[in-house]
Order: C-alpha cells, then structure tokens, then sequence
C-alpha cells in the first residue's frame, strides 16, 4: 500500500478551485489504493469534513511553515512510513521540498523552490543564464523607487518579492502615487521590489515533469483588467502561431531545467515582445484560477495529480504525455463595478449550459463590490470548454455579458 503525505490538502467549498484541487488530487490518489496522510490548517480541516473523512489520518499543520512541516513528517514517518509528498499551493511549494528531501523522498530541491519564491531572486539568476528578464532593483526607501522610475519609466512596477494572486502589485508612472504603492509592496524586511514595465501579450505555460523532464501541456492566453494586473479571463490553448508557442515553450523548458525544477506541475508566465519571451514569475505547482480543471477538459483522459504521484512513485506511466491539446476552454471573471449588488440575473442560465466546467458567484443582494486591485477581489467566475478554443473563448465570455447585475452607487 503507498502512503502519500498531502501539505495543505483541505480547503472550504468557498474557496472555489482551492477546493476543486483538493478534491481532484484526492480522487486520484484513492482511485490508485494510495493512503492518504491530508494535513492542513485548523481552520480549512474543519470547514472540510468530506475529505478529512476520506483520508486515513488528518493532522492540524501549517503548510507555511516549513520547519514545522518537516519536523512533523519526519517524526510521523518514524512509526508510518511516507512514499510521496505533495502540496497544491503556492505557500506550500518549500514545505513540500524540504519534507521530501527531509524524508529521502522525491521532489524538488528545497533550494531551487526557495529561489523561485523570492522573484527577484529569480529573475537574477535566469538573466545570469541568458533569459530575458525584466530590469529591477530591490528598494529600502521610496526614494529608490522614485529613481528607478525616472530611469526606467513612463511606467514600472512596484510588487513584493514574495507573493500571489496579483496581491499589493501596481503600476506606477506618477512619482506622487509611489507612496501608496510603495506601502502596500513592502515586506517584513523592509524591501519592495521595483521592476521595469514590459509591454507585450501576456501568457502563462502550465506543465508537469516526467521523470525529470518538464512537459509543456499549454499555453494559456491572458486577458487583464484595464490598467492594471488582474486576470479577467483565459483562453486555453492560446491562439499562437506555431513559431510563436515553439519559443514560448523551449524558453520555459530551457528556464526550468537551469532552475533545478524536475518534479511536479508547473505554472510560468511570461509576455512575448517584440524582442521575443520575457520570462515573468515562476511556480513550482499547478496554476490557480480553474487553469486546472482546464487542463484535464482539453487533455481527456489526463489526471494532473494521479499522474505526478505515479511519477513520485516511478511507476510508469501508461500512455505518453499529450503533445497538443484535444479541445478548448476558457474563463471568464466576474468583475462589476464597485457599489452595493441590488440583484443578479441570469446566473442560474449560466450553471444550467451543457459547457459548463465550473462557476461561482459570490453576489448577492446586499453585498459590497470593492475596487479590483488583486485577483482576490473578483467575484466569481464562468469556466467553459468546448471542442474548439474559439467556441471556448466566445462562450465564456458571452455567458458573462449576458448576465445581468443591478448595482447601486
């Protein structure tokens, strides 16, 4: 019987694609006769009682700390032997690492998730290796950043170097509006990492490695809110010509190898210039936002996480990975303006389509619409797939326009 330890393995319904994930990894992993080891916070054990029960021991862990999560393991695997390790968040990603290697098990080296994490960390080492990187500088005063923006300008990007989901980053051209900016960025060191704006379409490429190896199974076109970073939708496989996907893929692959990241699912984003890829941030897990349940409609017959655990495991596996996807599908985010939500209308149209991969709605009447600056400020989301990107695409978005939110100031 293989035993397989999950790091931050439980969320609440709420949570959406957390959830989703969750959910998918463990399906997959009984429908192997693995035992499961689920671990997770308090809080999101408990608001998941449905895979607590499923799984054969549950511990309360803070998939955060590292230090934590491999002084549990390594106690736990003293009297229960542990075959694989894994996690699906992107605050999990070094817990996962050092309890593999604590263990002796596979997985990526803790000092390459470690880099990854830390972006400007990450961008100096690939542009040491020959990638195309944005310009940075890593900023203790507002000043600093003031300068980079009189050097770098008419616009940059002010983020912290450790971070998700598009939270406390803005683009900035005003030197009156660093301040804000400048606040929000910066962490418990002191630091705000200041980064050139780069104009170009913006991508990500989700994958998984195979013995070793970093398997491209998309790339995934982004649609941003206006003026700023938030992802309003995405179109899976992105309507590329082929020369274009070819060298989106090769630089990802060529920056994963450098890396050190061999094991697991990977989610990189990247823009295609005119001087061709600018490699963006780097994640050593599954893309967010649904990209998951994407992946498995456009690959049929493709199990994400029952895949990477046959891998841990090496056993092998019974079919190539896919080279091209099958089908389409796309998301699309609902993003109504800031005010008071009076009614909705139309959404049980939308959950009722015959295309229909997955939808949340957090409106209601009487709930508060705040300004969208992350991707945790969307309120809900219509996921589609069809057998074609281009139907995908026009679906989602038009499942979207035709729902109708009444909103008062």
């Amino acid at each position: 019987m293989t035993t397989v330890l999950v790091i931050g393995g439980a969320a609440p319904r709420e949570s959406g694609f957390v959830r989703d994930i969750c959910e998918r990894a463990m399906d997959q992993f009984l429908a192997r006769n693995a035992t499961v080891i689920l671990t997770d916070t308090k809080e999101n054990l408990a608001a998941a009682p449905e895979l607590v029960a499923r799984a054969a021991v549950s511990h309360e862990l803070d998939f955060a700390d590292a230090a934590a999560c491999r002084d549990w393991a390594t106690a736990f695997a003293r009297h229960t032997p542990v075959d694989a390790v894994v996690g699906f968040r992107e605050y999990a990603a070094v817990s996962v690492a050092e309890v593999a290697a604590a263990l002796g098990l596979p997985g990526n080296p803790p000092e390459a998730v470690r880099r990854v994490r830390t972006k400007d960390e990450c961008r100096e080492f690939l542009r040491r290796h020959g990638l195309r990187q944005p310009e940075l500088v890593l900023c203790a005063t507002e000043r600093e950043a003031v300068d980079f923006l009189a050097a770098h300008g008419p616009a940059v990007v002010v983020k912290p170097r450790r971070g998700s989901s598009s939270e406390g980053v803005r683009k900035v051209s005003d030197p009156a509006a660093m301040a804000d900016a400048f606040g929000e960025a910066l962490d418990a060191e002191g630091l705000v990492l200041v980064e050139e704006f780069v104009h170009g379409a913006e991508f990500s490429v989700e994958g998984v490695c195979e013995a070793g190896v970093p398997h491209v199974l998309a790339v995934t076109q982004k649609h941003l809110a206006p003026g700023g970073f938030v992802e309003i939708g995405h179109v899976m496989p992105a309507p590329l010509p082929d020369a274009a996907e070819a060298e989106v893929r090769s630089t990802v692959t060529r920056a994963l190898g450098l890396l050190g990241l061999n094991r697991g699912h990977f989610h990189v984003e990247c823009w295609i210039t005119e001087s061709g890829v600018v490699l963006g941030e780097v994640h050593a897990r599954q893309p967010g936002d649904w990209l998951h349940s994407m992946l498995e409609w456009i690959h049929p017959g493709l199990e994400l996480y029952g895949r990477w655990l046959d891998d841990l495991l090496g056993v092998p596996a019974a079919t190539a990975l896919p080279l091209r996807p099958a089908r389409g599908a796309a998301a699309r985010f609902l993003t109504p303006p800031t005010g008071v939500v009076q009614a909705v209308h139309g959404w049980s149209e939308v959950t009722a389509h015959p295309s229909l991969l997955a939808a949340s709605c957090a409106l209601f009447p009487g709930s508060a619409v705040q300004p969208l600056s992350s991707n945790l400020d969307r309120c809900g989301a219509v996921v589609v797939g069809t057998e074609d990107v281009a139907t995908a695409s026009s679906l989602a978005a038009q499942l979207v326009a035709d729902l109708r939110i009444d909103m008062t100031a």
